[in-house]
């Protein structure tokens, strides 16, 4: 399968895959306000990919857009996310306290100097189990080893943690985010 830099023509099919994919996610489930969660989710998943991932960051696709890995890089502006903070909070409506809360208790595990972040990453389910995952992944991290740069990636889902590993991530916090939400895996990839 094809691995390849997102572009513009990919967005609607990028945006379907995430949702997909993120449907059942703890941390979304928990986070986005339950009213018209699908719709959310995809509105979530597009400002995401177009306002932060393409403009500033990394996105790689598989070439039927079934696998979208979206990464920020040591050369994304630290104030790219602030113009889109009303947004987000308006997407998360009823829950957006208690999204706020968790980004402040996972944001004490993130590291301060810059990294390759793995922001999202998601497979059609119907696609899953195929390499498809590693393979929109190692775009990132070789261009992360290539400036010598660590990389990080968040989790609320255990079932990843395995999978990470492989990658080479190595979990340097575990947190139960407040009011019984998810299990918070914070992963740490040293330079190479």
């Amino acid at each position: 399968m094809e691995v390849r830099s997102a572009t513009e023509t990919d967005v609607d099919a990028a945006v379907r895959t995430l949702t997909r994919a993120f449907e059942d996610y703890p941390m979304t489930r928990t986070s986005l306000d339950p009213d018209q969660y699908l719709d959310r989710l995809a509105r979530y998943q597009r400002l995401f990919l177009t306002r932060i991932g393409m403009p500033h960051g990394r996105v790689w696709v598989t070439s039927d857009v079934s696998a979208v890995a979206v990464w920020t890089t040591p050369a994304t502006p630290p104030n790219a996310f602030a113009p889109h903070a009303e947004a987000f909070k308006d997407l998360a409506g009823s829950r957006a306290a208690l999204a706020a809360e968790y980004e402040q208790a996972m944001g004490i595990f993130r590291p301060q100097s810059p990294v390759w972040f793995l922001a999202l990453v998601g497979v059609d389910p119907s696609r899953q189990q195929q390499g498809l995952g590693r393979a929109v992944i190692n775009p990132g991290l070789a261009a992360a080893d290539a400036e010598h740069s660590p990389a990080f990636v968040e989790t609320q889902e255990p079932a990843n943690l395995t999978f990470y590993e492989s990658l080479g991530f190595t979990v340097v916090a575990e947190l139960e985010l407040p009011h019984r939400g998810p299990i918070h895996y914070a992963m740490y990839r040293p330079a190479h």
